[in-house]
């Protein structure tokens, strides 16, 4: 059966703790991969919420420049999360396309958030730490379940690894005040109406 249930928490790190967590996985997990990312966040259709209503999550993306379209479906910020993850991978130099795309489905507003970090596997989870550039740091620790019924299962055993690790998991609340601090002090205001074709590739190169 297909894991497309993403079970995921979060936390924030400093800089040192950043730097040894980085030092810990590469000497006793496996690294996966560097992570460069663009992203532009839309609200929630029905609520029009970024952050704490926001139910159906989609954004365009791109990770060390290839593009994709994602639809998270479900709650998020909790430690019980678990949502559906649908995706659309394109190809390299599509992102505006798909930036376009969205706007034409009505999707004209959003937030644009700039993402430097690598991705680790470490005792069966995938760990990202993850650079805000100038602003903070912070891991997420995830595991792919198939169903309802193991996402218990892998919550806890998230749970278990951070506490082993020291780290603090963000409540809900807790989660959306990052979010939300990010949105106001580092993340980018979108709007299509003033977007100009090539806008992304221009400034990124994606």
């Amino acid at each position: 059966m297909k894991k497309n249930i993403e079970v995921e928490l979060r936390g924030l790190l400093s800089k040192k703790q950043f730097l040894a967590l980085n030092k810990l996985f590469k000497e006793k997990g496996k690294f996966i991969d560097d992570k460069d990312r663009v992203v532009v966040c839309y609200p929630d259709p029905e609520t029009g919420s970024l952050v704490e209503e926001c139910k159906t999550d989609i954004r365009v993306r791109t990770t060390n420049k290839i593009p994709e379209i994602i639809i998270k479906l479900g709650e998020w910020g909790h430690k019980d999360e678990s949502r559906r993850e649908l995706s659309l991978v394109g190809k390299k130099g599509e992102f505006d396309k798909m930036i376009v795309m969205l706007a034409a489905l009505g999707h004209r507003n959003g937030i644009v958030a700039i993402r430097k970090g690598k991705v680790y596997s470490y005792k069966g989870i995938e760990f990202s730490l993850v650079e805000v550039p100038n602003h903070s740091y912070y891991f997420e620790a995830e595991i792919m379940v198939s169903n309802k019924k193991l996402q218990e299962i892998a919550t806890r055993k998230i749970e278990k690894v951070c506490h082993e690790l020291d780290l603090d998991i963000l409540s809900q609340q807790g989660f959306f005040d990052y979010i939300n601090k990010l949105n106001a002090e580092s993340n980018e205001p979108f709007d299509f109406s003033a977007y100009k074709e090539g806008y992304f590739k221009t400034r990124f190169r994606i």
